[in-house]
């Protein structure tokens, strides 16, 4: 997909190997006050091994961001650097102009919401782990709109089954689900659909470019895929 401002924020060198930090979609002209996650020369470097490399970006609201690369570049080092799931060894990540450091880890990460390539679900029904985010601030989470959130992803009908009975795509798609639940104004989405079979994958793609409800329209999006090589001819 070609990105629909032409603006290519860092083409290359942004993680190891051969990547890429491309702008896909945005509303408006993306004023300086709109941005909302900015990183300054991020880097993470662990046992002597670079996982990410020095990068500058900004992500303004309502905008999506592709950060596409092949297999082991970083990709998923880089999201766990932006809600503080790991410390960077240098830099600074800023949400709302405010070092995140400052914001307590739980407030940040539901505010910066992360779904990663492995779906993480908690024992117990399908309903019950998309009601633990606002379950955690003493919120209670109504039945229709666990229903709402479902068939957002995909999965209506599915609240009262057990995960353990779940296929790895539809974890997926409840571990998506549990995000959205806690109504986050940044969706970071490690592969989110890697999962999923191809119409599955189409189908909540189209559900979630056209987020529903005040808060979800205004939310912003990164979201990682695979840089594959061209097979040759």
């Amino acid at each position: 997909m070609s990105p629909a401002n032409g603006i290519n924020l860092q083409s290359h060198r942004d993680l190891p190997g051969e990547s890429g930090i491309t702008k896909m979609a945005s509303s408006g002209q993306n004023p300086q006050s709109d941005i909302i996650l900015a990183t300054e020369h991020l880097s993470r470097v662990v046992g002597g091994v670079t996982l990410v490399h020095d990068i500058t970006v900004d992500l303004h609201k309502r905008e999506l961001v592709a950060v596409v690369c092949p297999s082991g570049s970083g990709k998923s080092s880089f999201l766990r650097l932006l809600n503080r799931l790991d410390e960077p060894t240098s830099g600074i990540v800023y949400f709302e102009g405010v070092d995140y450091r400052q914001i307590a880890p739980r407030e940040l990460r539901r505010r910066v919401g992360i779904v990663t390539q492995r779906a993480f679900l908690f024992p117990g029904s399908v309903a019950e782990n998309i009601a633990f985010g606002p379950r955690q601030r003493g919120e209670g989470l109504a039945v229709e709109e666990i229903d709402r959130l479902l068939l957002q992803v995909v999965l209506p009908g599915f609240g009262d089954r057990n995960v353990a009975n779940l296929s790895g795509g539809e974890a997926q798609r409840v571990s998506l689900a549990r995000a959205l639940a806690n109504s986050p104004e940044v969706l970071l989405l490690d592969e989110p659909t890697s999962a999923l079979d191809q119409e599955a994958k189409l189908d909540s793609s189209t559900k979630l470019s056209k987020p529903k409800g005040s808060v979800s329209g205004e939310r912003s999006q990164v979201a990682t895929n695979i840089k594959t090589k061209e097979k040759r001819k």
